[in-house]
């Protein structure tokens, strides 16, 4: 790989973030951008926390796995049978693995495709004061089914909300707590965590976008202070690698649930299957992520097979890279 040449088309960019590619244990470029703080100035590096946004959700889908795996969990059962969702509007025929896959039917919370916008909920709910998993339920729960379970496959952020819900009910612990745990725990992810915005943490580069005015916005009230079951883990790139290498060294999972895990479930559209989390094209698998002050992407490129993870503390930051690598590895 030209990684003087990769270096090159990167500084072009003008981007604050992290690049981290990897094959076979071997590190083929490692490159660190832009300020993780614009306040105090704070330049990026290679230990940079970001939000990694709705790349968490693939930590969520391996935990309830290992639940699963575990004999406490039922991917086929309501999901009436594992959280108390009496009084709401969420059908019994809803299942964990519908959840996973994005094939529920439920509402979301903000359903953007429709029209509604995800900032529209704070304007008269503090963000900060939706911290715990069970915050979230309002929000969407009593809202009516867009469509029957199982009918179609459309992108749901809560219902990764409802399948953290199963996991606290079955484990007695918090989601952060499991996850911290079993995921990052065991797949070495020692510099990932769910960091609370409002406090000073250490290497945790601050989220904001540029507005129409040209201004600087942090994005600290644009969604709640600190990760759920749906997005918000704080990671490094190399983490998140680590967290492909130890799935798919069975360190996370066993054989089965492995495999199960890598492998399609449902057709979303002509291009792209959904799996438990991850996405699947001809490019390979991934998740990527995105929020106000945060993108990312985690993939596989199937041709190359390069590991590879995108971060950037801005909505739009990762983007440009995104688009570079697949020319050169997809």
């Amino acid at each position: 790989m030209d990684t003087a040449g990769l270096q090159a088309e990167i500084d072009a960019l003008d981007v604050d973030g992290v690049v981290v590619l990897r094959r076979d244990g071997e590190t083929l470029y490692e490159g660190a951008f832009g300020l993780a703080s614009r306040r105090w100035g704070v330049p990026n590096t290679l230990d940079t926390r970001f939000d990694t946004a709705s790349i968490t959700k693939l930590f969520t889908s391996v935990a309830v796995l290992q639940q699963v795996e575990a004999g406490a969990l039922d991917l086929d059962a309501s999901i009436h049978d594992a959280v108390d969702l009496a009084g709401t509007t969420i059908a019994r025929e809803v299942t964990l693995r519908h959840l996973l896959t994005h094939t529920s039917g439920i509402a979301d919370d903000a359903d953007e495709e429709a029209g509604e916008d995800y900032a529209d909920l704070w304007i008269d709910k503090p963000s900060y004061s939706v911290t715990e998993t069970a915050d979230f339920l309002p929000q969407f729960a009593h809202k009516p089914p867009r469509t029957a379970p199982g009918t179609d496959c459309r992108y749901c952020n809560v219902g990764y909300i409802l399948a953290g819900l199963a996991l606290e009910a079955v484990t007695g612990r918090t989601y952060r707590d499991y996850v911290r745990e079993h995921v990052f725990g065991r797949a070495g992810m020692s510099d990932t965590d769910f960091f609370d915005r409002r406090d000073a943490a250490p290497r945790v580069a601050e989220g904001g976008d540029v507005d129409e005015d040209g201004r600087w916005v942090q994005n600290i009230f644009s969604y709640p202070p600190i990760g759920s079951p749906d997005g918000g883990a704080h990671a490094t790139a190399g983490d998140l690698i680590r967290f492909f290498e130890a799935l798919r060294g069975g360190r996370l999972l066993g054989p089965e649930w492995t495999r199960e895990f890598f492998t399609p479930q449902v057709r979303h559209d002509e291009d792209t299957e959904y799996g438990f989390g991850l996405e699947f094209t001809d490019a390979g698998y991934y998740k990527d992520g995105v929020n106000a002050g945060a993108s990312g992407l985690l993939i596989h490129y199937a041709r190359s097979g390069v590991d590879a993870a995108v971060l950037a503390n801005s909505e739009g930051g990762a983007w440009d890279v995104v688009r570079l690598l697949r020319a050169r590895l997809a």
